[in-house]
């Protein structure tokens, strides 16, 4: 349990996490399984620092549009643009850390469910 991961296995975990955040049923088990080979504490990071900032809003939206998933190229180069911004700008930085400490208490529960079936 907790291997190291290439940068197509991030790629991977980053979209299979992201199925977290569409209108659908959300099929926590198998996020589970698709994630379960790697550090669960990496993975509940990726979940909330690198994925839930930019897929979050899609379940903010008071009249979100039903859609099954991201587009995994767009959600790829999101996270790096966001990641990449955050690395190169101190304000940027500290405004993502409080997105952060926000999106882990309002999205616990997307952590728990995962969680559970590890």
């Amino acid at each position: 349990m907790g291997r190291a991961m290439t940068k197509q296995q991030r790629a991977d975990i980053r979209w299979a996490l992201s199925d977290a955040f569409v209108d659908n049923e959300v099929d926590y088990a198998a996020i589970a399984r698709q994630t379960e080979e790697f550090d669960r504490d990496e993975i509940k990071r990726i979940l909330f620092e690198e994925v839930a900032p930019v897929c979050h809003s899609n379940l903010e939206s008071t009249l979100p549009t039903i859609w099954l998933c991201f587009n995994r190229e767009e959600l790829e180069s999101d996270i790096e643009k966001m990641l990449n911004a955050k690395k190169h700008n101190w304000m940027k930085s500290q405004l993502n850390s409080l997105l952060v400490k926000w999106l882990k208490l309002r999205y616990k529960y997307i952590w728990h469910n995962i969680e559970t079936h590890y």
